[in-house]
């Protein structure tokens, strides 16, 4: 059977793989190759996102601000709905943690301070015998990662993007016309290929006869428990320990709580550590007044870090015709807006967006791993 012909493949139909393949479609053809059986399968179907101004190092925070002006530009053809909400997140020290909060919000713009009576009227299970300092970030929003997830592949297709699904990368090897990818659904054919693949990023690059960069696949697990006061529980904060070793997050009727855990693993369909969840556990309860009694349900999913915690975008520097993409770690929601358009024109080598400046796109670039 003769290969299918596009200009680009994009591996891995992730936020990242959908929200490139979104801004190229149209002006390019495009085909998605996703390993399993529905896309977002390993990090993006599992994440339980907050957009929050502060998340992340300095090039990350870059792709925050533009990204919060692009959620809310958003094409009502694919994003009928509102994906940014209010929620706010709490962030809560006990006496240990006092000082590192207070620092965290000194070199904050929009974290303001509260006393630990306010902080508990905002989150009534707060126990304050514990909590010794508070502060708000009124800012923070929920996320709704599968609304954009699923605007932007709605976005490709109708661009005329194709998606393949349960087509793992096999093989690859150079031709006069760029590259030839095989997979267990048949062979394709383009002029670059764009690593999307999360966790495998390493792994298809080594395909391709790319060095790999080193990224870690790390773990993180929640659970679900049921909420005290399901009436008035949806209305509360995200709660945030200042050592960030556990948060909590309403949803619905229920809690979701997560050790934040970062252990870091082989790329693989990652399950709950009962132990490292139970720790996690233990830790919520000591900073609140909630007793555990049982757990509805919990899961785990993948976070992938480059070695510096910045994602990497932009073509490899010693292989032809090869794109990173790679890497956003826990920030790949909230900066898909900005991270997508951004690298949509480095692939086509075209004028870039305003909020890239040298600097970001410097440290963005692969070639900072040579």
């Amino acid at each position: 059977m003769a290969a299918i012909k596009s200009d680009i493949v994009v591996v891995g139909a992730g936020i990242a793989g959908a929200g490139v393949a979104a801004e190229l479609a149209g002006d390019n053809s495009v085909t998605i190759l996703e390993m399993e059986s529905r896309p977002g399968y390993h990090s993006t179907g599992r994440s339980a996102a907050m957009f929050a101004m502060n998340y992340g190092n300095d090039p990350i925070k870059k792709l925050n601000r533009a990204s919060w002006q692009m959620f809310h530009e958003l094409e009502p053809e694919f994003f009928p709905h509102a994906v940014l909400t209010d929620r706010g997140v709490l962030h809560v020290a006990n006496l240990a943690e006092r000082t590192e909060l207070e620092a965290f919000v000194a070199a904050s713009d929009d974290i303001e301070l509260l006393s630990v009576a306010e902080a508990k009227e905002m989150v009534p299970i707060l126990d304050t015998d514990k909590c010794v300092a508070a502060g708000w970030e009124q800012g923070a929003k929920d996320l709704d990662v599968a609304a954009v997830h699923q605007g932007m592949l709605k976005k490709a297709k109708v661009r005329g993007a194709d998606l393949v699904c349960g087509a793992p990368v096999e093989n690859a090897e150079r031709t006069d016309e760029g590259w030839l990818v095989s997979t267990s659904k048949g062979q394709f054919e383009a002029k670059i290929v764009i690593n999307a693949a999360g966790a495998w990023a390493d792994e298809i690059a080594q395909i391709f006869g790319v060095a790999p960069i080193g990224f870690q696949a790390k773990r993180r697990s929640i659970a679900t428990l049921p909420s005290p006061d399901p009436s008035n529980s949806h209305r509360w904060p995200m709660l945030l320990s200042a050592s960030e070793d556990w948060y909590m997050k309403p949803d619905a009727g229920s809690l979701l709580v997560s050790p934040a855990d970062e252990d870091v693993v082989p790329p693989h369909d990652v399950f709950v550590d009962d132990m490292v969840l139970a720790e996690g556990l233990h830790r919520f309860s000591e900073a609140t007044t909630y007793e555990i009694e049982h757990v509805e349900g919990s899961w785990a999913g993948l976070r992938v870090f480059a070695p510096d915690k910045t994602p990497v975008c932009g073509y490899a520097p010693t292989v032809e015709g090869f794109f990173w993409l790679a890497g956003q770690g826990g920030y790949g929601i909230q900066t898909a807006p900005a991270l997508s358009l951004l690298a949509a024109k480095l692939v086509m080598k075209s004028d870039l967006p305003d909020f890239a400046d040298a600097q970001l796109i410097a440290d963005l670039s692969p070639q900072r791993f040579k």
